[in-house]
């Protein structure tokens, strides 16, 4: 029997996106824009990658007629935006999560805490505009809780940023994320942000903003809470 229909194996004549994809795809696991695929990359696939990836825009840049050889401006624009993707606006995908060290609420702190406003900036997973915003985070802790830094908050919002997102399910994520490390008995994530893609092209409306939130646990439960945190962030600020 022919194995011509087969998959080719995780070998050489391969290029790396079709690797990483095969263990993916073995894992069974999703690998969606805003989804974090560092488990299934191995050492050296990143600088293969950016290899990959340049190529493969210069081949976008010669279909916009874009003359690469003799314009100056845009002779190593391929290399550019493949490592600006690959290091930075997209680095979420491929980097694990930045370590956390997590405390025991010792104290039995039990009073709303709010961290913010966290600068974010990411891309719409639909045109790859820039999302350009803030946010902020609410904990209600309980004597179960595990701490955090201030910092990390941050971090961790980057690290679900810098992906190709939709706001809405990039707050679900972090809230999701921060559940799991904290262990709150209330959560609330809250995002104000432009979207280029409707300052930069299609509507072309340079005021409008988006602002959604995420409430779990007692944000969700307790009304009075939740007017007291959207009272004490106060967006207009």
């Amino acid at each position: 029997m022919s194995n011509r229909s087969q998959a080719p194996k995780d070998g050489a004549t391969l290029p790396v996106s079709a690797k990483i994809r095969a263990r993916i795809q073995q894992a069974k696991r999703r690998f969606h824009a805003n989804d974090n695929i560092a488990e299934f990359i191995a050492p050296g696939d990143m600088e293969a990658l950016l290899d990959e990836v340049e190529s493969k825009m210069k081949g976008v840049l010669e279909s916009l007629v874009i003359d690469t050889h003799n314009d100056h401006n845009t002779q190593d624009t391929a290399r550019r935006v493949a490592k600006m993707y690959l290091t930075e606006v997209f680095r979420g995908r491929y980097v694990e999560a930045p370590p956390v060290t997590e405390f025991p609420n010792a104290e039995n702190l039990s009073e709303l805490m709010i961290v913010g406003p966290i600068t974010v900036r990411s891309a719409c997973s639909h045109h790859f505009c820039p999302i350009m915003g803030r946010l902020w985070i609410g904990i209600m802790p309980n004597e179960h809780s595990n701490l955090i830094g201030l910092s990390k908050y941050s971090r961790l919002a980057e690290w679900i940023m810098v992906r190709p997102q939709i706001q809405e399910e990039a707050i679900t994520q972090l809230a999701d994320l921060l559940m799991n490390k904290v262990s709150p008995d209330g959560l609330a994530v809250i995002m104000e942000a432009d979207h280029f893609c409707m300052h930069w092209r299609g509507v072309k409306d340079a005021d409008t903003r988006m602002i959604n939130s995420v409430m779990r646990g007692s944000f969700l439960k307790d009304a009075a809470l939740r007017r007291e945190l959207l009272s004490l962030i106060n967006l207009k600020n």
